[in-house]
């Protein structure tokens, strides 16, 4: 018997550049298990689509007209919160990472990477984690490593799990602790931090150099 075939992943592109939409189309469509839904070249025309379309994730520039990328992430998050923004840009600088994060995106990736790391960035935000192209992570522990962070180096390695978009079980599983251990760091991040959302958590971890590239 032949077994069903998994439900695909629906992308909606985003971007004003038609000979940058028909590229990723192409790409994208050679993966089976991934289904281009739609395209868009401004940030409102994208808020429009996806409510009709519901995709499961977004690929957005940021330089668009009529409604920047950053600011339709933002629109997104109280309008769409499922549906997953994820930035494929050409800026790559610390800036526009912090505000991708800010804006609730959930990953970020340079243009000039190759199309299997768009995949691996699609598949691993559709899990529910994080990805942030290995571009974007040199520069983020280049610029941003801090070494006065009020964390232990659990707590650090704990963080950057939660930051990857795992719940404590998978934290627990990972590091090889406890449910309950997983907890407790948690909690106890949160109160060092002053930070209660796992939003804010990422941000920070972010903005600090912690993060690592999602893992695939």
């Amino acid at each position: 018997m032949t077994k069903p075939s998994k439900p695909k992943i629906k992308v909606l592109l985003a971007d004003d550049h038609p000979l940058v939409v028909d590229g990723m189309r192409s790409c994208l469509e050679m993966f089976d298990h991934i289904e281009v839904v739609g395209d868009a070249e401004t940030g409102r025309e994208a808020l429009e689509i996806a409510q009709g379309l519901l995709p499961d994730i977004v690929l957005m520039d940021i330089n668009m007209p009529d409604l920047n990328g950053l600011d339709t992430a933002d629109r997104f998050r109280d309008a769409l919160p499922d549906v997953k923004v994820l930035f494929l840009s050409m800026h790559d600088t610390r800036e526009y990472f912090s505000r991708a994060v800010q804006s609730g995106a959930r990953g970020y990736i340079l243009k000039d990477v190759p199309a299997a790391e768009v995949v691996t960035a699609i598949e691993a935000v559709h899990r529910g984690g994080t990805y942030f192209s290995s571009g974007v992570s040199e520069i983020l522990l280049k610029e941003g490593a801090t070494g006065d962070s009020p964390l232990t180096e659990r707590e650090i390695a704990v963080l950057c799990l939660v930051a990857e978009g795992m719940g404590n079980k998978l934290i627990a599983n990972e590091l090889e602790i406890s449910f309950r251990t997983a907890e407790t760091h948690r909690r106890n991040i949160k109160r060092k931090l002053d930070i209660d959302s796992t939003a804010g958590l990422t941000r920070y971890a972010i903005e600090h150099g912690l993060i690592e590239v999602s893992k695939a």
